[in-house]
């Protein structure tokens, strides 16, 4: 097809030329004036459509002499290149098989093509590193240097990260030399400053990560729960606290990491009213085992605040192990103990598992009873490790049939309403 193309191209160019030069023959064409030219000592003259017309011949004549003369270098640049490619794929298909030296060998040849150098060099790198070969990496990584430093910086913090070396991440990824980062170093720069309690500087990141579309939808969702989980807890001070609870997307606040991230972090802060308010405000809009659990866990005040609200979810959720364990420890605290134990073996019963048992095993050591302390806190363990719970002597089968025993709720209809 491309000789025919050729051929027609010419054909066209010879008729051309012969329909030119009958009309350049043309009497008349001497009114469009003439041009004259004397070069050593000849004369010539031509009309001025003519003149152009050798001009443009001229020209053409010319181009098609400069392609015949360039035509072998650019043929043997288009054979390096295809070569270079084909090395290329070949260093990339061993790479993925295994053959690291073979790959390195072929990559390094494949990176004297520019237009693929950067892809070779930092796949050649990847392969000296399987093979762990301090200086072929050393020697790729320079020659990726100086190819391209932002590929060079994203190499360099892959592998800090991967180290647990996050400050050297940042190093790499802050050079002058690597900006502006593409959307892949911002994703290595988000995650390098959180690891070095800077998650405040990392929040603001998303934003282009969001826009270069940069991680996928699950992906994203989950570093900017944890990027709002880290930064709430490494606020300096309430005001900071409250100012980046404030900034957090309103779906945000309702996730169980980040609403129990902020409690804690009020809570140390001995703010007591807002972490208690932001856990009531999450467990009323979506039930959470952990956060009904680190409720009563928190070190705030208000035993009988919190205690009105334990008594006011438990008619909608009777069966919660965290729940019960909750309003447990509230019976404890406020010197309810006797209440507080059988509270504690229905929530044992409903599968509270080992924090139950070491609440039990308190509960009775403040009573001085060290023998069913000792077993509660050696249940502990073993429910821990996931072995069975020896039972206490204390308890008789009417006991343990009420403990096991959940208040049913019925319909407008008096039907048993089944539960989630």
């Amino acid at each position: 097809m491309k000789a025919l193309r050729i051929c027609l191209v010419l054909l066209v160019l010879v008729a051309l030329g012969v329909l030119g030069a009958q009309w350049l023959a043309r009497e008349d064409l001497r009114d469009w004036g003439q041009v004259f030219v004397r070069v050593g000592g000849y004369d010539l003259t031509a009309t001025v459509p003519g003149a152009i017309v050798v001009l443009i011949a001229t020209a053409l004549v010319l181009w098609i002499v400069w392609t015949l003369l360039v035509l072998p270098f650019r043929a043997w640049g288009r054979h390096r290149r295809k070569r270079a490619r084909a090395r290329l794929i070949d260093g990339l298909e061993a790479l993925q098989q295994g053959h690291y030296q073979r790959a390195e060998k072929l990559l390094d040849r494949a990176a004297q093509d520019s237009e693929v150098e950067v892809i070779a060099r930092t796949a050649a790198v990847r392969a000296a590193q399987a093979r762990d070969d301090a200086p072929s990496i050393q020697r790729h990584l320079q020659a990726l240097a100086e190819c391209s430093a932002t590929a060079h910086a994203l190499l360099l913090a892959e592998d800090a990260l991967a180290r647990a070396m996050p400050a050297q991440a940042l190093v790499a990824l802050d050079a002058a030399d690597a900006q502006p980062l593409p959307p892949r170093g911002l994703a290595l720069r988000a995650q390098a400053l959180a690891q070095v309690g800077r998650a405040g500087d990392a929040w603001g990141l998303l934003g282009p990560l969001r826009q270069h579309k940069a991680l996928s939808a699950n992906a994203y969702a989950d570093l900017e729960t944890r990027l709002a989980t880290q930064s709430l807890l490494q606020a300096d001070d309430a005001n900071a606290l409250a100012e980046r609870w404030e900034s957090l997307p309103r779906p945000l606040r309702t996730e169980a990491d980040v609403v129990a991230a902020y409690a804690q972090r009020a809570a140390a802060l001995r703010w007591d009213d807002a972490a208690t308010h932001a856990l009531e405000q999450a467990l009323d809009s979506r039930w959470d085992e952990s956060l009904i659990v680190l409720y009563g866990r928190l070190p705030v005040g208000k035993p009988d605040s919190r205690r009105a609200s334990v008594q006011r979810w438990l008619h909608s959720h009777p069966d919660s192990p965290g729940l019960l364990l909750t309003l447990a420890r509230l019976m404890r605290q406020q010197g309810q103990w006797s209440q507080a134990q059988e509270v504690l073996h229905r929530a044992l019963a409903q599968g509270a598992g080992a924090d139950a048992w070491e609440e039990l095993g308190h509960g009775y050591a403040a009573a001085g009873e060290e023998l069913l302390a000792r077993r509660s806190y050696a249940n502990a363990l073993s429910s821990g490790r996931g072995e069975p719970a020896a039972a206490l002597p204390d308890r008789n089968l009417r006991q343990h049939i009420h403990d096991h025993a959940v208040p049913e709720e019925r319909d407008v209809h008096g039907l048993p309403r089944l539960r989630d």
